[in-house]
């Protein structure tokens, strides 16, 4: 399989652990449970792609980097995830996640689907360990699209991972989802608001059960 994501790439994303960068725009959006979440408006689409720094207390790096990358686990305690899994696409290998939106969209008919390529890399920063995931849309991935379900065709998310030095893991993330027009703007970025918190709690709290879950399959 041919590499998805450059050196560089996986460089910008930890580096801002140490150095965030938020000059052309960016603008406190939240904080919340010692996590702050900054977004930068796109004039095009008129969504937000957001910026998050916070510090996860209860689990290593190592784990909250195992835990992102396990799919058959996340299905246990991500509530939004209505379908997940990674299969090889006509030889080219991506995930598809089908999302559960939450209120107010869970009456309407719309289902996003994603269908996107990740890697994580466990880097060596001068004696730092640090924990790189990305992860990006694949539109021309040839999986086939379901009626009723809205594929999103421009996603991404990079997450480095460092341990904060007291048992604890540093996290930064950033973040763009564009689920097309059927979706206003505005509830998409409620959810954001909403759902980035959320995700973080939720992971915190799985990374702690994710030892009795390995011990059980």
């Amino acid at each position: 399989m041919s590499l998805q994501f450059k050196d560089e790439d996986f460089q910008c994303a930890w580096r801002e652990l140490d150095e965030p960068q938020l000059d052309g725009g960016w603008e406190l959006f939240t904080e919340t449970m010692g996590v702050k979440i900054y977004r930068l408006y796109d004039k095009e689409t008129g969504l937000y792609e957001y910026k998050v720094f916070g510090v996860l207390t209860t689990c290593t790096a190592e784990l909250c980097a195992d835990v992102y990358m396990d799919l058959t686990y996340r299905k246990h305690w991500d509530g939004y995830v209505k379908e997940l899994y990674e299969k090889d696409f006509s030889g080219q290998p991506a995930i598809y996640w089908e999302v559960k939106y939450p209120f107010p969209l869970s009456n309407r008919d719309v289902k996003p689907q994603y269908v996107y390529v990740r890697e994580r890399r466990d880097l060596d920063a001068d004696g730092r360990k640090i924990f790189v995931i990305l992860a990006r849309s694949s539109p021309d991935t040839p999986c086939p699209e379901k009626s009723g379900v809205l594929r999103v065709r421009d996603y991404k998310q990079s997450v480095a991972l460092e341990s904060d030095g007291s048992g604890g893991t540093k996290v930064f993330m950033n973040y763009f989802d564009n689920p097309g027009g059927m979706i206003p703007s505005w509830l998409v970025n409620w959810a954001a608001k909403s759902g980035v918190p959320g995700f973080l709690s939720d992971m915190q709290k799985a990374c702690g059960n994710y030892k009795n879950y390995c011990q059980k399959k």
